[in-house]
């Protein structure tokens, strides 16, 4: 049975199929017990929901959202080479990048839309580093874009 997926649905959330990369790269990748991700943008149905700068043309809270897409769609890509999300023994890392207007300085903030969902999903084994930069821009003119790295039974 699909404990962390039921756990998904419980918080009233899908995990959505894999997005398809942007450029010459694979969504994840299996080396030993770790599983890494590539960027993940917060794509909603292969569209990004907004642009721009975090701290202008979006807020902090409407970027917090979108980091929560970001790690649900990090949560496809590893399924995507794991076939179960339920042999992901510990959310490792999160790295989070927020282009961010150069007044901003929430990213911190912003990476707990990732962090604290990851959380509530798998409890204590969602407990992770992590950091958190800002940045001048992202591709596609994306807010946000976050990687992970999973440890997973062998």
């Amino acid at each position: 049975m699909p404990v962390i997926e039921d756990r998904l649905r419980e918080l009233g959330y899908e995990v959505p199929d894999v997005a398809a990369p942007v450029a010459a790269y694979v969504p994840a990748l299996r080396r030993g017990n770790l599983v890494y991700t590539a960027g993940q943008l917060p794509f909603v149905d292969g569209e990004l929901p907004a642009t721009g700068k975090v701290g202008a043309e979006v807020t902090a809270e409407q970027a917090e959202d979108l980091a929560r897409q970001c790690a649900l769609n990090g949560l496809a890509a590893a399924r995507g080479v794991l076939g179960t999300l339920d042999r992901i023994t510990q959310v490792v890392k999160v790295t989070a990048f927020v282009a961010s207007d150069p007044s901003f300085t929430g990213q911190p903030g912003v990476a707990n839309g990732a962090s604290v969902f990851l959380g509530r999903v798998f409890g204590d084994t969602g407990i992770h580093v992590r950091s958190a930069v800002g940045v001048a821009v992202l591709p596609l003119d994306a807010p946000v874009e976050i990687e992970f790295v999973f440890e997973v039974e062998e």
